[in-house]
């Protein structure tokens, strides 16, 4: 099972982190780092965006998925951030996006309206999961995709925890990722954990 906190605990870190990324969010512009570029571009694919389709991005910071999932001719594009400095910065980058400054286990987008959600180098930061990843599941549209990934990998993650101010999860296995996310009605469809990419595609079931 995901880990459980309190709500005392999860206000705390999610405090710990809208203070942090505020902060630092100067530095979630490009340029990115060599080869990251590309690998974001091969997260966005695996999600099969089909045109038309809402997409949800958790985590979104300051937008650097947007103009890969713009590509695919989406219909609403939302972004989801913690952090008011990061959507902020994200409005002005790209215009249009709809942003939401919330936990994502608080959003309250209809049942079934999200075709795909991207939960890109954030899956370690989110506090509640339980709470996050049931709402995601209630927004999915049936055959809608969930994708989890970094484009760095979980080492990279390995290394944050050292400096961080708050806590980081790891990534599951992908046994542990079908016992996690099965219950809620996704299929593990891809996973992938490479030195420098973690890319886990689930798929809603009809």
């Amino acid at each position: 099972m995901f880990k459980e906190r309190d709500e005392k605990e999860i206000e705390r870190i999610n405090r710990l982190q809208r203070d942090r990324f505020d902060e630092l969010v100067d530095l979630f512009d490009p340029p990115l780092p060599k080869g990251v570029p590309e690998r974001l571009a091969r997260i966005v694919a695996a999600a099969r965006i089909e045109e038309g389709e809402t997409v949800l991005d958790v985590g979104a910071g300051t937008g650097i998925l947007v103009p890969l999932i713009r590509r695919y001719r989406t219909g609403a594009v939302y972004a989801c951030d913690l952090s008011e400095k990061m959507l902020r910065q994200l409005q002005r980058n790209h215009p249009g996006v709809k942003t939401l400054l919330a936990d994502v286990r608080d959003l309250r987008l209809p049942d079934a309206s999200i075709d795909v959600t991207l939960v890109n180098a954030c899956y370690p930061n989110i506090a509640d999961k339980t709470g996050a990843f049931a709402n995601l599941a209630r927004m999915t549209a049936p055959a809608g995709r969930l994708v989890i990934s970094h484009p760095m990998g979980r080492r990279f993650i390995d290394l944050l925890k050292r400096s961080s101010p708050f806590p980081l999860d790891d990534f599951p296995e992908k046994d542990e990722a079908a016992d996690l996310f099965e219950p809620l009605g996704f299929s593990i469809e891809t996973f992938t954990d490479e030195a420098e990419l973690y890319l886990l595609v689930a798929e809603k079931r009809r």
